[in-house]
């Protein structure tokens, strides 16, 4: 073997190495590397985190995902990576098995494992047209409909709008208004125009909301605007007009709030007018008792204490108690304001609202000395849009 070394006397040297083909290429092939994210031993990995899998100097050949006997699915990507392609769940620890192999065909298996974050709190959401009433998905609603996004629990105001996802048809820009700390209203500068469509996604699962408060799941909605009806209710010539697309259709007598006021059982201000400003319709009763005990005052031998049952053909516009009804008692229709502060109207009109109106539509009434404050109903439109959701 000696005359394989150029001087013939053998040597150290790589030309002196003797080997057969497939030992030198076993030397030259580099080690397979596997990187996957999250790292084994993590337990705060964010559930809507991708598991993301990829072999240097190698190919994978395998990747199985599974959390006790569910398994994880996941796609291979162009680069050569492998990504799952759904959210995991809060509190669950993941096994990851990887099987990739080196450029000279040799096969490498790593394990490794990690667990989600676990929140000590989690918030879910409702979609309401108005604090009484539920938001049905695909539903019609009037010009005045604002979104509303109720979170089960008090919630971080910027890290929620951000998770709020708005899309409407026609486009418009709009603001958020914070009723409270769970509970948010969003309106465009004007009135919808008629037929504007509206999706909500509120994408904050995984999201943190508060200091131990994260998105339960993600939530969504549709609705749509019908047609555009505003009434406008004149507390000074005691008449409502009802306009459906700009067109005036109906004019209804009217008797309004009484004006002035008293002190109720608990020494709260009580006011008998009809708040002035755009008021939304919140929903309807086909007949229902009204009493003056729901706002304070409770003693029958007040004047101003009232049960009266089964009025008939109630259209509410405010939490207060404030409705549209039937009043075949009051003869002052048209000629004076006579109620404690709701529209007073004669059966057939009542009636006619009743079966019209829609939850949303506007009822602005106008040439009140009091004004309808933003807390007490959908008092949205009240508030300038430049002012609109400032604390």
């Amino acid at each position: 073997m000696a005359g394989c070394s150029p001087s013939g006397k053998g040597g150290s040297g790589a030309a002196n190495w003797v080997g057969t083909a497939d030992e030198l290429t076993q030397t030259v092939a580099t080690p397979v590397k596997l990187t996957v994210t999250p790292a084994d031993g993590d337990t705060g990995a964010l559930p809507t985190a991708p598991i993301v899998v990829s072999a240097a100097d190698g190919k994978l050949e395998s990747v199985v995902v599974t959390a006790a006997k569910a398994k994880v699915e996941g796609t291979l990507q162009e680069d050569g990576t492998w990504r799952s392609t759904s959210d995991l769940a809060y509190g669950k620890k993941y096994t990851v098995t990887v099987t990739a192999t080196d450029s000279a065909g040799v096969k490498t298996t790593e394990k490794t494992s990690f667990t989600t974050l676990k929140p000590e709190k989690t918030a879910t959401v409702t979609f309401q047209a108005n604090a009484m009433l539920a938001l049905k998905e695909g539903r019609t609603y009037g010009v005045g409909q604002p979104v509303i996004v109720r979170f089960s629990k008090a919630v971080n105001k910027e890290a929620a709008e951000k998770a709020i996802e708005i899309k409407t048809s026609p486009a418009v820009p709009g603001k958020f208004y914070w009723r409270d700390d769970r509970t948010v209203h969003w309106r465009p500068a004007k009135y919808w125009a008629a037929g504007t469509t509206i999706k909500v996604n509120v994408n904050m699962y995984g999201v943190k909301l508060g200091k131990t408060t994260y998105g339960g799941k993600n939530a969504s909605t549709h609705f749509r605007i019908g047609r555009a009806l505003i009434a406008v209710s004149d507390n000074r010539t005691h008449m409502t007009k009802v306009y459906i697309d700009g067109k005036l259709v109906r004019t209804m007598k009217s008797s309004l709030g009484k004006g002035g006021g008293t002190t109720g059982a608990n020494g709260e201000r009580i006011s008998y007018w009809t708040a002035g400003g755009p008021h939304v319709v919140l929903g309807k009763k086909r007949k229902h008792t009204m009493s003056s005990a729901t706002y304070g005052v409770t003693d029958p031998k007040d004047p101003n204490y009232y049960v009266s049952e089964n009025i008939e053909f109630c259209t509410r516009i405010s939490y207060s108690g404030e409705y549209l009804h039937a009043a075949p008692w009051n003869n002052s229709l048209g000629r004076a304001n006579k109620s404690h502060g709701c529209i007073n109207l004669s059966t057939a009109d009542a009636k006619w609202v009743y079966n019209t109106f829609l939850p949303g539509d506007i009822v602005d009434v106008t040439n009140s000395p009091r004004k309808l404050p933003i807390w007490n109903g959908l008092g949205d439109w009240t508030v300038p849009f430049d002012k609109y959701g400032r604390d």
